[in-house]
């Protein structure tokens, strides 16, 4: 995810990438360019999942057809409802990632754990402990640090929009992974993810119908380059998340996840030299590091469960 959403921002904005190119800013970081961006990312996205799938479970398309009988219909439902939040989150991330700077917006969306873990203690009973409180509201309190002040790069509407979009796709993801857990337990995550992808392709192309940027004044070549290299970095993390989620669960999995806020922040300075000042820096460590403390708390847990 680190790599696919600095692509998405120099999309949005203009950059000096690793000091050598000037590249970027080929769309406005508005809501019908997310929708565009997401429809090129998937369209090729897609495609390359169900070619991959028979491969990577050969039984994946005797799972998806029976997706369609009466007896597993929840599933499906369960599975096209991933999709559509996926395509909720998406939009929402890549509309922050063009208004903020990247390692802000991420830190912001990477407090899903929080969420994740209300949202499991309500639908699974797993009640968080004082411990877990505790590190939530750090998690949280690290997250209002790496908020911007408004500057001549920054106005505070952007900053506004930026942060209430990254919000919204962590709550909306929070809800993805819950959901996902429990679609999981009667589903591979090959076929699983393939139908995201697809509800959320299929999503973004009705929507360019009603939201249709200006194609006239659009540079298609970067476009789509960007979009091949977002679109195989974001097919390899999904899959890879959603067997953990299968494995270990939705907390655990989006608690180990979340060490991408502190990656995302160095690659965004390395690659575009984005900087951040020091609190901005100080609120990435502490999420970082909270995220730490409630992974370190559901391994240990886990362990005396096992012993």
């Amino acid at each position: 995810m680190t790599f696919h959403n600095v692509t998405v921002r120099v999309l949005f904005s203009e950059h000096l990438v690793l000091g050598l190119f000037l590249l970027g800013g080929y769309v406005e970081p508005n809501l019908e360019n997310s929708f565009l961006l997401m429809f090129m990312r998937m369209l090729l996205v897609v495609p390359l999942m169900a070619a991959l799938s028979f491969k990577l479970y050969p039984s994946a398309l005797k799972e998806f057809q029976g997706l369609f009988t009466q007896k597993r219909s929840y599933v499906l439902l369960q599975a096209l409802g991933c999709g559509v939040l996926m395509f909720v989150y998406v939009a929402s991330l890549y509309i922050a990632i063009g208004l903020i700077p990247t390692g802000i917006a991420l830190t912001l969306f990477f407090t899903y754990p929080v969420f994740t873990a209300l949202l499991a203690w309500k639908f699974f009973g797993d009640r968080p402990t004082r411990f877990r409180w505790l590190v939530m509201g750090i998690i949280l309190v690290g997250g209002a640090l790496t908020i911007p002040q408004s500057s001549a790069s920054y106005s505070s509407h952007s900053i506004a929009i930026g942060i209430f979009a990254s919000l919204i796709a962590g709550i909306v993801y929070a809800f993805y992974n819950v959901i996902a857990q429990k679609c999981l337990e009667n589903f591979h995550p090959v076929p699983f993810t393939w139908i995201s992808f697809a509800s959320t392709l299929l999503l973004s192309g009705v929507s360019l119908l009603f939201f249709s940027p200006k194609s006239a004044q659009l540079d298609w070549t970067p476009l789509w380059i960007g979009s091949i290299f977002s679109g195989l970095v974001s097919f390899i993390g999904h899959t890879l998340n959603n067997l953990g989620i299968r494995m270990i669960g939705a907390t655990t999995a989006s608690i180990i996840g979340s060490s991408s806020p502190a990656m995302t922040a160095l690659v965004a300075w390395v690659t575009i030299s984005e900087t951040l000042n020091l609190i901005q820096n100080l609120g990435i460590g502490i999420v970082t590091f909270g995220i730490a403390l409630l992974s370190g708390e559901s391994l240990i847990k886990s362990l005396k469960i096992r012993g």
